[in-house]
């Protein structure tokens, strides 16, 4: 069997959820998105060997905005 994206992400926020254990989320969507982003920039990275251009490109971003969201995440030294 087959898991896709999207079921791991359902999946995850069921347990989210079931942690709360009755307490109010805050924040949900900024924390799923800090917490996708962060891999999602790292895979790509890897893949395109560091290159922020090519990775920019596979992932339909400005480099600049690359640039910006590496520096974000803690992936890229702020004096490169």
């Amino acid at each position: 069997m087959t898991t896709n994206i999207e079921d791991c992400v359902r999946e995850s926020l069921r347990q989210y959820f079931r942690d709360l254990d009755g307490m109010a989320p805050s924040n949900v969507y900024e924390m799923v998105i800090q917490r996708v982003e962060k891999p999602v920039l790292e895979e790509i990275m890897a893949c395109a060997e560091g290159n922020q251009s090519r990775a920019a490109q596979w992932l339909g971003l400005n480099r600049n905005t690359l640039r910006k969201k590496l520096l974000q995440h803690g992936l890229l030294d702020p004096q490169a």
